[in-house]
């Protein structure tokens, strides 16, 4: 697949690079991970896809899985234009592409969704879509206190409950307050795409999800310009629900929205060849 220039930047750590599981020919599924991690989280799901006839790739987004100080180098434009490169570059190599975003990565697959046209079938997978305002505040004002903090924690036992799951995690756990701002533009260009995708939407999120709220996911369902769209809610799991307690029934909903999906879109296509 295409690289970005700041792809790159540092040595990629053991486990964390990309999921390269395509046939040419196939029905293709783009699956982008979250902010500060690696594909390692989406490599259940990528395996679950994969047995069922798609093609999967899941990028290592630029600056993650790598080092900070890598990270630093990366931003809301690089992770976009990654989103976009392998999308592209799936579409030759496949009869269609849907599109599966998890966290961060959902924000990227909406905004991508809103761009680009013929997506089949589109899954937000506790998509980062609204900011808490306290986050969002030291997001925007990172400029007066990012230098003198550093490095701050982004760990929560929360986020994953598994405690398995949770040891096995690549995730930076710390960020800066500059790469808060570049995540902060991800949402807000999310948010601005919203209206604008048409493409069946599944959203699933846990309940308990201590970093997207309730009350946001139902928001953003609303917004969602779909006129076929789905949000199933999960429990008794945190944020990274792809490797969380209840993780089977996450591959089993995605994979049910896409294979619907892409079987009426196929459908669809042939009945348009058939009538010219």
């Amino acid at each position: 697949m295409g690289r970005t220039p700041a792809d790159t930047a540092g040595t990629i750590l053991a486990g964390a690079g990309p999921i390269d599981l395509q046939e040419e020919g196939s029905h293709g599924a783009l699956l982008l991970h979250g902010f500060g991690d690696t594909p390692q989280t989406l490599s259940q799901l990528a395996k679950r896809l994969k047995s069922s006839g798609y093609g999967v790739y899941a990028p290592l987004l630029p600056g993650h899985g790598r080092s900070m100080a890598a990270f630093s180098r990366s931003g809301a434009d690089d992770w976009a234009a990654a989103a976009e490169t392998a999308f592209v570059e799936m579409r030759r190599r496949h009869r269609s592409v849907s599109i599966v975003g998890l966290s961060m990565g959902g924000a990227l697959a909406v905004a991508l969704a809103a761009r680009v046209k013929n997506v089949p079938a589109l899954a937000l997978i506790a998509p980062y879509v609204e900011m808490p305002r306290t986050i969002r505040l030291a997001a925007s004002t990172h400029w007066l206190w990012g230098k003198l903090a550093g490095e701050i924690s982004a760990q929560s036992p929360t986020s994953i409950r598994d405690p398995i799951e949770r040891e096995k995690s690549l995730a930076y756990g710390t960020v800066t307050g500059s790469r808060l701002y570049e995540l902060l533009k991800v949402v807000r260009r999310a948010r601005k795409a919203l209206p604008h995708v048409t493409a069946p939407t599944l959203l699933i999120q846990s309940r308990e999800d201590p970093r997207c709220s309730v009350r946001g996911a139902e928001e953003a369902m609303k917004k969602i310009a779909a006129p076929e769209k789905k949000l199933v809610w999960t429990e008794g799991a945190g944020h990274v629900i792809t490797v969380d307690y209840g993780r089977e029934r996450v591959y089993s909903e995605v994979r049910s929205w896409l294979d619907t999906h892409v079987r009426l879109g196929a459908a669809a296509a042939a009945d348009d060849r058939a009538a010219t």
